[in-house]
């Protein structure tokens, strides 16, 4: 192996498309950006734009909430990978393994937040972890190996009672309001209700005998 030798994977480096390098090239002229107006401009950001219209972004419905900006980072790895650095003489499985000591070895590149160690693979050496958290499958492989595993994220407070209306029915500390709809009254135990009097009627005024029925008399 030689350095002139070494590449990079297939595809990972891809070559810089040339623009305005003339017709043949399909991007020549213009260079990608069309005719004349907006978008012929530098500096011009339309992504998204409408014409002035409400954007469809801002159109639909934002609901829920994401913990995306607020949540820790965490870099994971499997006890299958942790085995075959320990094959590799790159991990020393009598001392506890921890975050620092992946980063140092090699392992991990980095390890943000913390690390997570996954079940994924098989571990057969008994090994100390000291990881930021560690999933069921990774716990149970590494104590039936005879490891152990200490995990440094703080526990989640669990509330004596459980908060909300259909959390306190699931548990059933509360039982849910049943609203019966009220008997109907029987027909004999009707109230008679007072008839209202009627109103006299109008006279109507009377025809003279010498006018035609339906004109006026002149």
């Amino acid at each position: 192996m030689k350095l002139n030798q070494i590449a990079d994977n297939p595809g990972a480096r891809k070559t810089r498309h040339r623009i305005g390098r003339g017709i043949g090239s399909g991007c020549g002229k213009t260079g990608g950006r069309g005719g004349k107006g907006q978008t012929a401009r530098s500096g011009v950001r339309i992504k998204g734009f409408e014409g002035g219209q409400m954007p469809l972004h801002r159109r639909l419905p934002k609901r829920g909430f994401k913990n995306t900006a607020f949540q820790i980072r965490l870099t994971e790895i499997n006890i299958g990978d942790v085995q075959e650095a320990i094959d590799a003489g790159m991990l020393d499985a009598k001392s506890a393994i921890d975050a620092e000591t992946l980063v140092k070895s090699g392992v991990l590149r980095r390890s943000r937040g913390g690390v997570k160690l996954l079940g994924g693979g098989e571990i057969k050496t008994k090994v100390e972890f000291s990881v930021w958290r560690a999933s069921k499958s990774a716990i149970a492989a590494v104590e039936k190996a005879g490891g152990s595993v200490k995990i440094l994220a703080p526990a989640k407070d669990v509330p004596a009672e459980p908060k909300g209306k259909n959390a306190r029915f699931a548990a059933g500390l509360e039982k849910p309001k049943v609203y019966e709809a009220a008997p109907a009254a029987a027909k004999g135990d009707k109230a008679d209700k007072p008839k209202v009097a009627d109103k006299p009627k109008a006279e109507k005024p009377a025809k003279s005998a010498g006018s035609p029925a339906g004109k006026d008399a002149k």
